[in-house]
């Protein structure tokens, strides 16, 4: 049986106007189980809120750090916490 979990990742570099939010959204529902935003932030960072089981959580962890995101990823740093629920869906904000 799998734990749920709360996964917060800010994502740092060239990371809006590229679309890495959408391609953010369409990832965390290929991997599926997962609930949660990918917002931009005022300072340049993209914000990642996921929530379900840590396997599919640190799934998407590994593709925010991968190469194959859109833009140009120059570091990411994640929190992890208990899962505090809320959302029906992966969203963009």
């Amino acid at each position: 049986m799998s734990t749920d979990v709360r996964m917060t990742a800010w994502v740092r570099g060239v990371v809006q106007g590229v679309g890495f939010r959408w391609f953010t959204r369409a990832r965390a529902l290929e991997i599926g189980g997962l609930s949660g935003f990918a917002a931009n932030l005022g300072d340049g960072r993209v914000q990642i809120v996921a929530e379900g089981p840590r396997a599919q959580c640190q799934e998407l962890l590994e593709w925010l750090r991968s190469a194959d995101t859109p833009g140009r990823v120059s570091g990411v740093t994640e929190i992890w916490d208990e899962p505090r629920g809320g959302y029906h869906s992966f969203a963009i904000r």
